[in-house]
């Protein structure tokens, strides 16, 4: 009998473990951090309000392309692309050989007409000795007169037929003209090339300028002399100043926008040839847009510069709207939570918003997609895709 109860007691035990278990939920897993689209912020130091940021470009000021004066077969080129270069360095030579022959055929003829002037010389000293005492007729003399200004014109004409086989001779040769650096190859060794086709690319040594195209309705709000910010996208986080130097009288026939330069201030050491980056020119004071009221009695007159603000652009899908107070999701370094913070934007663009209170230096704050989070949540931030994205508004 205790056999008996002892079998039915651990069939219920079995049967009430089986219960339990079936009747416990598992355990969820915990959720792992969201993934937001997040950059880091940085200041930008405009005067005043910028209202207008243009891709640019770094390119030299001056620059040339090199060519021989006569057309021929290139025998040597001295430099590759990229080199630097002096003035007065041979660059490429071309094959010489017919303007050498032609040369010392110049310079037999010249020494010929000048063998032929100084006989003419000596014939026309001696008449001119026996024309004075009446030993040869007059007419001889004007005779040995004119031989001798005919030797002294082809000896001229000799001479400057030599020094043009001396000049071809040396256009043979292709010479800097400047301190500079090799853009382009545009020949090789060995090829055939024409008077004035173009070699080498030069770039001269000194100034770098910065160039943008602007629209026909932006050039109300640019002029000559105003202050601008650069950045390059190869050197983070450097702010060069720089002022418009020359604004193009026409537009581009092909994308009728006009070609804006900027030269940069001195001492922009790490500034190369071909970087990319944006430019923020600085509002006019007193300039007054189409459809915007007049500015008020007392402004600053046109060009003056308003003082440097520290403004931080980010597109305007990072703003978060709640009634009328803007605000933006910044990720804690500490733990990758998500904190809320207020900020004062200045003026929004197409498609971004100006900031000039609230973000600090490298703050890394969330992209798009702000209605979709909540404070606290951990997350793990991602850049985007495109990495101008956070040149909204340019």
């Amino acid at each position: 009998m205790s056999n008996r109860y002892a079998d039915v007691h651990r069939i219920l035990t079995f049967f009430s473990a089986m219960l339990l278990a079936a009747c416990s939920a598992p355990v969820p897993p915990e959720p792992g951090p969201a993934i937001v689209v997040a950059l880091p912020a940085h200041a930008g130091t405009t005067q005043g309000d910028a209202s207008r940021r243009y891709p640019i470009e770094a390119v030299p000021r001056y620059q040339n392309a090199m060519s021989f004066r006569v057309g021929g077969k290139i025998i040597e080129r001295s430099v590759r692309l990229g080199d630097r270069v002096h003035a007065g360095q041979v660059l490429a030579r071309l094959d010489a050989v017919d303007a050498a022959a032609q040369t010392a055929a110049a310079r037999a003829a010249l020494e010929a007409a000048e063998h032929r002037l100084r006989f003419a010389k000596q014939q026309l000293d001696r008449d001119t000795a026996q024309a004075a005492e009446s030993l040869i007729a007059a007419n001889a003399l004007e005779q040995t007169d004119d031989a001798y200004r005919a030797a002294v014109a082809v000896r001229d004409e000799a001479a400057d037929q030599f020094a043009v086989a001396e000049h071809t001779l040396e256009y043979h040769r292709l010479i800097a003209d400047h301190d500079g650096a090799i853009t382009s190859e545009n020949a090789d060794t060995g090829q055939n090339v024409v008077a004035g086709q173009a070699v080498y690319g030069v770039a001269w040594s000194g100034d770098i300028d910065v160039v943008l195209d602007a629209a026909a309705t932006d050039l109300p709000q640019i002029t000559i002399g105003q202050a601008a910010i650069v950045t390059f996208t190869a050197l983070p986080g450097r702010l060069a100043k720089a002022r418009v130097r020359e604004i193009a009288p026409a537009a581009d026939p092909l994308s009728r926008s006009y070609r804006v330069k900027l030269s940069l201030s001195p001492g922009d050491a790490g500034v190369r040839l071909g970087m990319t980056g944006d430019a923020e020119l600085a509002t006019l004071q007193g300039s007054t847009p189409p459809g915007a009221a007049a500015p008020a009695r007392g402004a600053a007159p046109a060009g003056a510069a308003a003082p440097e603000t520290l403004l931080f652009r980010t597109p305007a899908t990072a703003v978060f709207h709640s009634g009328n107070a803007t605000a933006v999701w910044v990720v804690r370094t500490a733990d990758s939570t998500l904190e809320l913070r207020p900020v004062s934007v200045r003026r929004y663009t197409a498609s971004a918003a100006l900031i000039d209170a609230g973000l600090h230096e490298g703050d890394e704050v969330v992209q798009a997609g702000v209605h979709t989070v909540f404070a606290g949540e951990r997350v793990k931030p991602v850049k985007p895709l495109f990495s101008d994205a956070a040149g909204a508004g340019r």
